[in-house]
């Protein structure tokens, strides 16, 4: 972990859910424990900077690396050429990671995609989602189940493959590895630059990363659960975060 008076400034996006009558912002915090028990400062980054771009850059401009998070609301299917109505759709957080996910490419701005996030930057890059995975007939089941504590949902469910020198293998070598699995969408088709990091043991792709990118990584599942205990989500936030101080570091040469 980094020291403390040189934290990386990590932006963070938020979901918009309403508690009672009113719009709220949410962020679990396990997602702002995560970064800063590695080394970051977070920062939560609210929905409207979608709306204005200048804006949206000069916050960049402040900002070492983006974590985007898991959520309970799915990408609407519009964006990525489907059909169909999402029951659980959250639109300024779709506009707001669609756009970051190409500033990002454009600045080389670190990134972390989780779970949403992952799907996010498949999206975002030109590519598309299996919108119910377990409709599909292809796959495993990938949902968590409800019924079980917490702890159990996000026990390790099934084993994924990192490919060999990818940005996943970098960080956590390239045997298998065994994660969670707490989703119902899932990566259909990759867009251009997008690179497969892992695959599960029924071909679902579950990290990717960017070429042409010092640190770009989207994982399928969920890190962010016990960061600190289980090593390759020890490695996966080590490495976002190592890689957000270099970036601090070059910044500050400009």
């Amino acid at each position: 972990m980094v020291d403390i008076i040189n934290r990386p400034v990590v932006g963070i996006i938020m979901c918009e859910q309403v508690l009672g009558a009113h719009p709220t912002m949410t962020l679990h915090q396990k997602y702002l424990n995560a970064v800063w028990d590695a080394g970051g400062l977070p920062f939560p980054l609210v929905h409207r900077l979608a709306k204005d771009a200048s804006v949206l850059r000069q916050t960049l401009s402040l900002l070492d690396g983006i974590l985007l998070t898991g959520s309970p609301s799915n990408i609407e299917p519009h964006h990525y050429g489907a059909h169909g109505n999402e029951p659980n759709a959250d639109p300024g957080r779709d506009a707001l990671s669609l756009a970051l996910v190409t500033l990002i490419r454009e600045c080389q701005l670190p990134l972390l995609g989780i779970c949403r996030g992952f799907q996010e930057m498949v999206v975002a890059s030109g590519g598309s989602l299996y919108p119910r995975l377990h409709e599909t007939g292809l796959f495993d089941e990938h949902r968590e189940d409800e019924s079980q504590p917490i702890d159990r949902q996000y026990g390790p469910a099934h084993s994924i493959t990192p490919t060999e020198n990818g940005v996943l293998s970098q960080l956590a070598g390239s045997q298998e590895l065994w994660v969670n699995s707490l989703h119902t969408q899932g990566a259909h088709l990759l867009g251009a630059g997008v690179r497969t990091d892992a695959i599960a043991a029924d071909g679902l792709v579950e990290a990717i990363s960017f070429a042409e990118h010092p640190f770009a990584l989207g994982v399928q599942w969920h890190p962010e659960w016990q960061s600190r205990e289980n090593p390759l989500s020890r490695a996966l936030f080590d490495g976002f975060i190592q890689a957000c101080c270099h970036y601090q570091q070059q910044k500050g040469m400009l």
